[in-house]
């Protein structure tokens, strides 16, 4: 559990990246934030395909030359397609409702309501769902999670903008979607190849994308990127999006969900970090408590988190 644990924390160091190369990206472009999540998802695709293709070659030797059920487009059943093609919706919706909300709203309040009421929806969904039975430790960690963020971005409050009604309704449609995403990852990753279910993930969300963007206007701003800003955005597509949730996905094979929504509330503490060596933002004393309480919150729960309950659908450890 503790490899599971260390890749999904670092698939939120790597997300974490995304929006300072993405800062640099809308400060010196006319490129429109759906336009960039439809691009890393086109740039990555291609990797997901040759790793997919990759990893069902493996699997075939392994056995003999017989095709793996699963490990291959062709050998999904329905029944398997539809979780995989389930969490491409919700990675589309995610990135939708979050990035209105922090229109409407403002990051810091969308990014609070977003990231950290997943973790908690998760331990309430995860003990019906998936028979997950988070023990004393992780309950506590979790809130103390829910804290130190919360204290993360009121820290940062007086640039996150005027409340609105409709802004905070999209942020708790981001976090229920995201909600879904976790334990949606959970079932259908026991199952399924990893890089066969980041394939489909994103290739649904790409198909998602692509209309929005196009009766949106998104491609028109495409005219002002020059070389180093195309690189930019494959930075994105390939180190944050390809390779950090290959981690996240791998990661989730062995650890819990109600651990792994806990471990992914470090991606506020390394945005803030990050910003800090890059941007030149300083955390104040509110933050710097709360990167702290986040920190310890996490380490524990990584140290004494939840099993998941015996049954086809645990994983045993790579």
């Amino acid at each position: 559990m503790i490899r599971g644990a260390l890749l999904i924390a670092l698939a939120a160091l790597l997300w974490a990246t995304t929006g300072i190369v993405a800062k640099f990206l809308f400060t010196g472009t006319a490129l429109q934030p759906i336009t960039l999540g439809f691009l890393r998802l086109v740039v990555a695709l291609p990797f997901f395909w040759l790793l997919m293709r990759r990893e069902q070659a493996r699997l075939e030797r392994a056995s003999h030359g017989s095709m793996v059920p699963g490990s291959s487009l062709r050998s999904l059943t329905l029944k398997a397609l539809l979780p995989l093609a389930a969490l491409g919706l919700f990675q589309a919706f995610y990135q939708g409702s979050y990035l209105l909300a922090v229109d409407l709203t403002g990051a810091g309040i969308a990014t609070l309501i977003a990231l950290c009421l997943p973790p908690v929806l998760v331990a309430i969904l995860a003990a019906p769902l998936l028979g997950e039975k988070p023990g004393m430790l992780t309950v506590l960690s979790l809130i103390a999670a829910i804290a130190g963020t919360a204290m993360l971005v009121l820290s940062d409050m007086d640039t996150s903008g005027t409340l609105r009604l409709a802004g905070i309704m999209m942020a708790l449609l981001a976090a229920s979607v995201y909600t879904g995403f976790t334990l949606t990852s959970r079932y259908s990753s026991a199952g399924t190849p990893v890089f066969t279910t980041a394939f489909i993930c994103f290739f649904t969300a790409a198909l998602i994308l692509l209309p929005v963007v196009a009766l949106s206007g998104g491609f028109e701003g495409l005219g002002s990127l020059e070389l180093r800003h195309w690189l930019m955005v494959g930075y994105i597509g390939v180190v944050p999006t390809c390779i950090g949730y290959v981690s996240f996905f791998s990661g989730m094979r062995t650890t819990p969900a109600t651990l792994s929504s806990i471990i992914v509330t470090l991606e506020p503490l390394f945005v803030a970090l990050l910003a800090w060596v890059f941007l030149e933002e300083i955390l104040g004393p509110i933050g710097i408590a709360g990167a702290l309480i986040l920190t310890v919150a996490v380490i524990v729960a990584s140290r004494y988190g939840s099993k998941p309950a015996s049954g086809p659908e645990e994983t045993g450890a790579d």
